[in-house]
């Protein structure tokens, strides 16, 4: 009886293909925009771990330090936990780097003397959790007397954590809407099968049938409907990234990054599907038990 219930379910909705068709491209809608959005925050964060692992606190110590001061506040460093490396340029060494990567060679030329300073380029052991934790690396930096200036190369990226964060939370009230928006949709379609299906279903409970056996194929119903869509918003995000996919490997090779796009994979497309025939059958149950009680023969 099971399986005939849910069979005869799924051939009432070929038998309307129109309005079934409309309902699952509503539903799928729903379903693949937060979806969407969630697989293109996993790739932003993805992206942005990488580039959070090469952070570097830049120290820029004062003319004044000779090189044995240096070394030895070098040394000193290189001996805290907190950090995992410390490189030490002379400023012989960070002049040559700053021609190098500035462009600027002929200008530099005119100097008279080499205005740099000895730099101390620090690799922290952890990446600092938040803007603070970072604000606090250059700040007891910037304590030692050998210091002049500190930053940390990558605070920029701890803000973009943090915006990445908030645009997170924005996903799952975005899906949380999108998601009661589904069980509206379901539920006003199976309202309007039990209408349409009235007199069938006075004369069924004329001769005994209960609300849960009248119940149980618009339960199939929504379950198919729901499951349906999830499968057509699967298709509706994989068809998304694989149009994006070549502009996105185009600029990731700008970059030289060998970045490529996630996509669903396994677990989110059956989340996916296993999450639509759930909120569509919970829609049917919903509507179903408040509509069939007022069908009364």
């Amino acid at each position: 009886m099971i399986g005939y219930n849910a069979v005869a379910s799924l051939g009432r909705l070929w038998q309307r293909p129109i309005s079934g068709l409309m309902t699952l491209g509503v539903i799928a809608v729903s379903l693949a925009l937060p979806a969407g959005l969630y697989v293109a925050l996993s790739n932003l964060q993805a992206v942005s771990s990488g580039w959070h692992d090469a952070g570097e606190v830049t120290a820029f110590l004062k003319s004044s330090v000779d090189d044995g001061t240096a070394s030895a506040f070098a040394d000193t460093m290189r001996g805290r936990d907190e950090y995992a490396k410390a490189r030490l340029m002379s400023p012989d060494e960070a002049l040559a780097e700053f021609r190098r990567l500035s462009g600027y060679g002929e200008a530099l030329d005119a100097l008279e003397e080499n205005p740099l300073p000895a730099v101390l380029v620090l690799t922290p052991a952890r990446p600092p959790e938040g803007a603070d934790a970072a604000r606090a690396l250059v700040e007891d930096l910037q304590q030692h007397p050998e210091v002049d200036f500190a930053q940390y190369d990558v605070a920029w990226l701890i803000r973009f954590k943090a915006i990445l964060e908030v645009a997170t939370r924005v996903v799952w009230v975005v899906a949380a809407l999108l998601v009661l928006a589904v069980l509206l949709v379901v539920g006003n379609t199976i309202r309007l099968d039990i209408e349409n299906r009235r007199d069938e279903i006075e004369i069924a409970k004329l001769i005994g049938a209960t609300d849960r056996f009248i119940r149980r194929p618009l339960l199939y119903t929504g379950f198919w409907y729901g499951l349906l869509g999830g499968l057509a918003a699967v298709l509706v995000v994989e068809a998304s990234l694989a149009l994006i996919a070549g502009p996105v490997s185009t600029l990731a090779g700008a970059y030289q990054s060998a970045f490529t796009l996630r996509g669903l994979g396994v677990g989110g497309v059956s989340l996916l599907c296993a999450g639509g025939a759930f909120v569509g059958w919970a829609g049917a149950w919903l509507a179903a038990g408040r509509h069939l009680a007022a069908v009364q023969p």
